[in-house]
């Protein structure tokens, strides 16, 4: 006996329609009235369900509907409808949903695509909560989504205006993450050993970045000029390597904008650490090693030691910085390691806030 087999052609056309007529349906049902005032009530995505498919007879089709006219809306580039309709979908669509984690992913990628820095940023802890909470993954499924989110994630910490004191504490500090980088892609450590050179919270990061990098094997440039700071004390070589950091920075899309803010941070670290283990120093080679006039490296020194609190004295007759004692007093240690406490202590209620209110 031969069997037949029916095949069912759909067009663009009659595919993109029926997409569209799906997604209206649902777009009609989210703007009554009942529906909005449940789901402010209750951020259980099952309960939402539940009164969807029990009150408007909701089926499992219509939200797949949504997902893929989303996914075409993306496609096509029409990022600010996926934005929504994948929205709609991950709302409704139970965590463990066919296209839960694609829709979490592409919503993310189309605030990025649109320059949403700030619902991008929020995107990224969401997606950080997800992962954390993803029971269903492997150990090894749970390494590569943090490994994707990391890379993600640099397109918002770049162009976000918290986003580089933001990576700091996500990747540096934050031991899954940094784990993650460590074994899949040790690579971004470029991008943590920028953030904390231009930070203004860069004594917090600095240590535990130096011991980061003695323990790798990847190089480049960015990394090198802060080793042959704090670890070598080589002068010389992070002259050298400053240079090689412009070129390297120059060519790199996401740390591109930074050039001038590394620069002068640079300089900074530099000659900070120059006048911290020198007693006497002479403002021409000081100017040498910065690679600036004398007259302008005598005002830098000037800004620095009013920035770095040194204990310093110009002799401009003679052209040397002196240096006094380079103790730090017991009570400027205890502020320095509580002065970030509250700002550390707000976000950790932020957090908790938003996953109360998204009932996580």
């Amino acid at each position: 006996a031969k069997s037949s087999v029916s095949v069912v052609i759909i067009c663009p056309k009659q595919w993109y329609q029926r997409r569209v007529r799906g997604s209206t349906q649902v777009i009609e049902i989210f703007s009554k009235q009942d529906v909005s005032d449940i789901g402010d009530k209750n951020r259980d995505s099952q309960d939402l369900w539940n009164y969807l498919s029990e009150k408007y007879g909701f089926q499992r089709e219509q939200l797949d509907d949504v997902f893929h006219y989303g996914k075409f809306m993306y496609d096509v580039g029409n990022y600010a409808i996926a934005s929504s309709q994948l929205d709609i979908y991950r709302n409704i669509a139970p965590a463990d949903s066919k296209y839960y984690s694609s829709a979490q992913w592409g919503k993310l990628a189309s605030e990025i695509l649109q320059g949403n820095w700030d619902q991008a940023m929020d995107e990224l802890e969401r997606l950080k909560d997800n992962i954390m909470a993803a029971v269903h993954l492997t150990q090894s499924e749970v390494l590569v989504q943090r490994a994707w989110l990391v890379h993600w994630g640099l397109f918002v910490y770049f162009n976000h205006p918290q986003g580089r004191d933001k990576l700091i504490d996500d990747f540096l500090h934050q031991k899954t993450y940094l784990n993650a980088i460590q074994t899949m892609c040790p690579h971004v450590l470029r991008y943590i050993t920028t953030a904390v050179v231009i930070s203004k919270r860069r004594r917090d990061g600095i240590k535990e970045l130096i011991k980061v990098l003695q323990q790798e094997s990847y190089k480049d440039p960015i990394t090198e000029f802060v080793e042959s700071l704090y670890v070598n004390f080589d002068f010389d070589e992070a002259q050298s390597k400053l240079k090689e950091c412009t070129t390297v920075i120059e060519n790199d899309f996401f740390i591109v904008g930074c050039l001038d803010d590394f620069t002068e941070n640079a300089r900074l670290i530099i000659s900070e650490i120059f006048c911290r283990i020198h007693q006497r120093i002479e403002i021409d080679m000081l100017a040498d090693k910065l690679n600036m006039a004398p007259a302008e490296a005598e005002k830098w020194v000037v800004n620095m030691i009013r920035q770095a609190h040194l204990d310093a004295k110009i002799d401009s007759k003679n052209g040397y910085v002196v240096m006094g004692g380079t103790s730090v007093p017991i009570y400027q240690k205890l502020i320095d390691k509580t002065k970030d406490l509250h700002l550390k202590a707000n976000s950790c209620c932020q957090k908790v806030d938003k996953k109360l209110a998204l009932g996580i």
